[in-house]
């Protein structure tokens, strides 16, 4: 268990990254980014197979499949949502919306599952909601909520992208569990492939007049970016999460998520050069009290096997 943890908080670690990667490639766009990292994280996937090691030889064509769609759909399709639910209801509302991603796949993965009594769960998921609550209040207080239409489109939108990362949480760890469970580096190559695939729809958005028009300095950083998104925050997180997914139970492993969220906003405030405000230091302290809490909830039916076993 302790190795799935580390390997879950190292992928929390590399995608918070996206908090400020498409603030930090200014001018270039998040469309631009998305285009580059996972088109960097599929043909990086394609080299690897190049050697036998990283091949998905041997899948069957369904498996194959949910691969590509877990890539294409879980990365990309995640994205547009998002960025669409962004575009229509503000920067306010969406990530409320999403924030509450862990607990419901959390939830689902238990009722489904039964890990860990109601009773033990319930802890760890109230410090996890308060704290999303938290960090997200004093925005949504000056948020502009005039454009009710376009309020409510932007909600459904965040609702389809908190459907589709639900979807992928299960369907990933489904894989990952079952008694003949891909090879980890084969399952990430798929998925990445799928996600390359996937970021072509989005070539008709991409800003191609700024190749020009930006300073070599800008497009050197936003190369830089691209690569470290790509290979880091994509290759690198998605076989960490297959490890996670493998290793962890999902009631566990969705509430680990949340740590994506703190770890990006500690490099909200790096890349700022600022503290965090009052309420943020309390939501992120209490969403890592969650965090905390739901790992000690799920590592005391081990220690106690683990101590009835011994001789």
């Amino acid at each position: 268990m302790l190795l799935g943890i580390i390997a879950g908080l190292t992928t929390c670690a590399l995608w918070g990254l996206t908090f400020i990667a498409p603030r930090a490639v200014a001018p270039f766009t998040a469309w631009d980014l998305t285009i580059a990292r996972y088109g960097i994280f599929g043909l990086a996937c394609l080299l690897l197979m190049a050697h036998r090691r990283f091949r998905p030889i041997g899948f069957a064509p369904s498996r194959l499949l949910i691969g590509l769609l877990l890539g294409g759909a879980g990365y990309v399709g995640y994205f547009i949502s998002a960025a669409f639910a962004v575009q229509l209801a503000g920067a306010a509302i969406p990530p409320v919306v999403i924030g509450t991603m862990p607990v419901f796949l959390a939830i689902i993965a238990n009722v489904r599952d039964r890990s860990v009594p109601w009773k033990a769960l319930a802890l760890p998921l109230t410090l996890i909601a308060i704290g999303v609550a938290i960090v997200n209040a004093a925005t949504i207080s000056t948020a502009d909520l005039a454009d009710t239409p376009s309020i409510i489109l932007g909600v459904l939108a965040s609702s389809v992208a908190l459907a589709i990362w639900i979807a992928y949480g299960l369907a990933n760890a489904a894989v990952m569990r079952s008694a003949d469970a891909p090879d980890g580096l084969q399952w990430t190559g798929l998925q990445g492939i799928g996600a390359a695939i996937g970021s072509l729809l989005l070539l008709p958005l991409a800003s191609f007049d700024l190749a020009d028009m930006a300073s070599a300095s800008e497009t050197a950083r936003f190369i830089a970016w691209a690569l470290a998104m790509g290979l880091a925050g994509s290759w690198f997180a998605t076989w960490y999460w297959v490890i996670a997914s493998r290793r962890l139970p999902l009631a566990l492993a969705a509430q680990l998520i949340v740590a994506e969220t703190v770890f990006g906003l500690a490099y909200g405030f790096m890349f700022e050069g600022r503290f965090p405000s009052i309420a943020e230091a309390i939501g992120a302290v209490m969403q890592f009290a969650g965090v905390c809490s739901a790992i000690a909830v799920f590592s005391k039916p081990r220690r106690a096997e683990g101590s009835v076993q011994m001789p």
